[in-house]
């Protein structure tokens, strides 16, 4: 019993942290870089981003740790976790089902 109370607690005083990193990502955009090739995104509070110029367009919400995205290539919701206590000037690498890509937080 003792340990399902320490779990619980661990994850809300951890469930701010990730909120902070995904608060900072949607609030300033990010750089993200795959395979040599930077692509600018830019979110909007209204749960929209753009990306490469506008060519790309999507819908974004948060899930708990993870930033969860439609969009004009890919339709299907894709979510991925986050790491905590990113801030603005952060770069950090996230994998997910389309492989590894390094995250800036303009």
């Amino acid at each position: 019993m003792r340990n399902l109370i320490i779990a619980g607690a661990l994850a809300l005083i951890a469930a701010p942290a990730f909120a902070e990193t995904l608060k900072e990502v949607t609030s300033h955009g990010i750089i993200l870089t795959v395979q040599g090739m930077d692509i600018d995104v830019t979110y909007t509070p209204d749960g929209k981003f753009t990306a490469m110029d506008g060519q790309v367009t999507g819908t974004w919400r948060i899930d708990g740790d993870k930033l969860c995205t439609t969009s004009s290539v890919d339709p299907n919701e894709t979510c991925v976790a986050y790491p905590a206590d990113k801030k603005s000037g952060d770069s950090f690498d996230l994998t997910g089902p389309q492989g590894t890509a390094t995250i800036k937080i303009k």
